[in-house]
């Protein structure tokens, strides 16, 4: 993302970072989102989360339906091992292998996973009730 502007929205007391190219297309923290799960590990959440066959699922469709660039080989293998207790995939590997853009890695200080605000539909399915509420606050402000 080049020339992004960062904000920061409030929603059930957690600060959640929103970051936007071109006031279409915003990428919204999940690892922000995570926090009101789990505060001192989100990165947990957002792990076990992407295990998800689901998830996988989901993401796959979503960026075959929206990515030109998207590599959908790599995404039939991860899905043929998700949700085995053995499979683990960070969102980097998923952005990196598959080429997918729904999903964004910010690396460093402040960092984090984010996603894109029209990810949203199904996304809160891997996380708790109460994310799926602060997710859809989010989407309407």
């Amino acid at each position: 993302m080049s020339k992004v502007k960062k904000d920061t929205i409030e929603a059930k007391g957690i600060a959640i970072q929103v970051y936007t190219e071109d006031f279409k297309n915003d990428y919204i923290s999940l690892t922000d989102i995570a926090r009101y799960k789990n505060s001192e590990e989100p990165n947990v959440v957002v792990a076990n989360w992407m295990r998800n066959y689901n998830t996988i699922e989901y993401l796959g469709i979503w960026e075959q339906l929206n990515n030109l660039e998207f590599n959908p080989l790599e995404f039939e293998g991860f899905l043929k091992e998700a949700g085995s207790n053995a499979f683990t995939l960070s969102p980097q590997k998923w952005v990196n292998m598959t080429k997918a853009k729904g999903i964004y890695v910010k690396l460093g200080r402040g960092g984090g996973t984010l996603r894109t605000r029209i990810l949203h539909l199904n996304l809160p399915r891997g996380f708790q009730q109460s994310l799926s509420y602060i997710s859809s606050k989010i989407i309407k402000d």
